[in-house]
């Protein structure tokens, strides 16, 4: 069983037992986080879908790590004019373990 669920402007596609990096969750490590933005839920051949949320649908989670993604570098550069800006960025992240499928 499967769902695609929705947090932090973005959708992911999980599984029961599944780790995932989502944007950042105010959660404490090892706590237990309910989804309930489910757009879709599959087991096997059916599938339902939301319009636009599953009712009903839920997916649990427990909290695994806080963290930060790798640097991603910014680098921008006007030829012949003597501009150049460097900037770098690191994404803060929580790591969460799928438990249940719910719905």
């Amino acid at each position: 069983m499967y769902a695609v669920i929705k947090t932090g402007g973005k959708q992911y596609k999980v599984a029961a037992g599944e780790k995932i990096k989502v944007e950042l969750l105010d959660a404490e490590v090892g706590a237990e986080v309910t989804l309930d933005q489910v757009l879709a839920v599959g087991n096997g051949s059916e599938l339902k879908i939301g319009a636009p949320l599953v009712a009903g649908a839920t997916v649990s989670a427990k909290v695994v790590s806080h963290g930060k993604h790798d640097k991603v570098r910014i680098f921008k550069l006007r030829r012949r004019k003597h501009y150049k800006k460097s900037q770098g960025h690191r994404q803060n992240f929580t790591e969460l373990e799928i438990s249940a499928v719910n719905g």
